[in-house]
């Protein structure tokens, strides 16, 4: 009697590991993820933290149709060899279940004092004008609760992020009114240092933030308006999130622990992120996801100048041509390495082990970088990466976390910061003057 309770229940057990077996990841069919992934992003906005559209609708000639599917167009006739057609329409937004855009108001980081405000108002009017031409697809959101009522009305909530801290001009008064024109958030650099704050890749100049820079966070938090840390320096990064009050973000990064790239994220940067329950959003930029890529973009820029640096340096300055010719023998002797989608969900991986699962996001840089990953070619493949995380082990509530509900929640803490900041605080008057004998240590 006993042998025969042992078996059956040994049977039992069997019968239930199968069942389980065939209901987990690794069993489970790409229909069968993807069938979960549009499950999740019904409910739960896939929300991308930066894409740089509106610079592309600006610098191309004869404007841009949205409602093309621009995968499909040839390049034009003109076109130069290392033309990169969009990354970014209304029917690929469609196919990928975009629910809400940081769109970049992104301007050249040596655009400077009153051009550089002109020019990033520009910048908001085309991402405005955008949403009026295509109403149908695009509204205008300044908050967590526009996002989800926008997203479950079908249009993708379209949000204003400025790329760069030299764009306020070193004004107080500025950065509210870009606060009151739209915009969320503020990358505190660019490629550049700054009056006030030190890039990620530029010889530091102020050991991070200055005072004014801290006073520039401390603003941005009364405002409501999100911390930006993508391309500024690991002490900058840390001066940042011991100054904010409220979660910060990064709209475009990786981490720095798979690959040394200055652009990343280091891992005691990433602690420091879980405990001000801030959000890393992932780039796709391959150099930035691949050592391997990476490595390979800096030996190719070093041939470039190695042949044709002008106005000095070149074995053939002056002779383009040649340099050209000896250019391309070498990308033939040296094609560029594959970066594979797989690779930016490895940077989602790594970030969630690091810092937590409520710590990681998307953010793609579409249409601000000349090439992605195999897989990621455009604004219809979020819903393939997720498939891969899925494939991964990460459950619904993972998913929903990564796609949208982090930044959901970073945005709404930084709202009720400024609600309670906005009470108490009077508008800073802080002046770039102050820091002056800091600046120039």
């Amino acid at each position: 009697m006993n042998c025969i309770r042992v078996s059956v229940l040994m049977a039992g057990f069997l019968l239930a590991m199968g069942v389980a077996q065939a209901k987990s990841p690794a069993a489970a069919t790409d229909a069968d993820l993807l069938a979960r992934v549009e499950r999740v992003l019904a409910k739960t906005p896939l929300i991308d933290g930066h894409n740089d559209l509106p610079w592309e609708i600006r610098t191309r000639e004869g404007g841009v149709d949205l409602n093309v599917d621009h995968s499909k167009m040839p390049a034009p006739a003109d076109a130069p060899k290392d033309y990169v057609g969009l990354m970014t329409d209304i029917p690929r937004l469609r196919a990928g279940h975009l629910g809400a855009q940081f769109w970049s108001v992104w301007i050249p980081a040596t655009t400077t004092g009153p051009e550089a405000i002109k020019t990033t108002i520009e910048q908001i009017d085309i991402v405005k004008n955008m949403a009026a031409q295509y109403p149908q697809a695009f509204q205008m959101a300044y908050t967590a609760d526009d996002i989800v009522r926008i997203h479950k009305a079908g249009r993708v909530a379209s949000l204003i992020g400025i790329e760069g801290g030299h764009q306020i001009d070193n004004s107080m008064a500025t950065l509210r009114q870009m606060y009151a024109l739209g915009a969320r958030y503020m990358t505190l650099t660019h490629t550049l240092n700054n009056d006030w704050a030190d890039s990620a890749t530029a010889d530091p100049q102020h050991d991070g933030l200055t005072t004014f820079g801290r006073a520039v966070v401390g603003e941005m938090n009364r405002l409501g308006m999100m911390v930006d840390l993508s391309h500024v320096s690991p002490k900058t990064m840390k001066d940042a999130i011991a100054a904010s009050r409220s979660p910060v973000m990064f709209s475009h990064s990786g981490a720095r622990g798979l690959i040394d790239h200055p652009r990343d994220v280091p891992d005691d940067v990433l602690l420091l992120v879980a405990q001000n329950h801030g959000i890393v959003m992932v780039n796709f930029y391959p150099g930035y996801i691949s050592q391997e890529r990476a490595r390979w973009d800096s030996d190719h820029a070093a041939e470039a100048t190695r042949y044709n640096s002008p106005p000095y340096v070149g074995l053939y300055i002056g002779q383009p041509e040649r340099a050209a010719a000896a250019m391309a023998e070498w990308e033939r002797l040296h094609p560029p390495p594959s970066v594979k989608l797989a690779e930016v969900a490895d940077h989602l991986d790594y970030i969630r082990k690091i810092a937590g699962v409520e710590s990681v996001g998307i953010g793609s840089d579409f249409d601000g970088i000349p090439i992605t990953p195999d897989g990621l070619d455009g604004v219809d493949k979020y819903p393939a990466l997720l498939v891969e995380l899925a494939r991964r082990g990460w459950t619904d509530a993972d998913l929903a976390a990564v796609a949208g509900g982090n930044m959901l929640r970073v945005m709404r803490a930084n709202e009720a910061v400024a609600r309670k900041l906005q009470a108490t605080e009077a508008p800073s008057m802080a002046k770039i003057e102050r820091d002056k004998d800091h600046a120039s240590q």
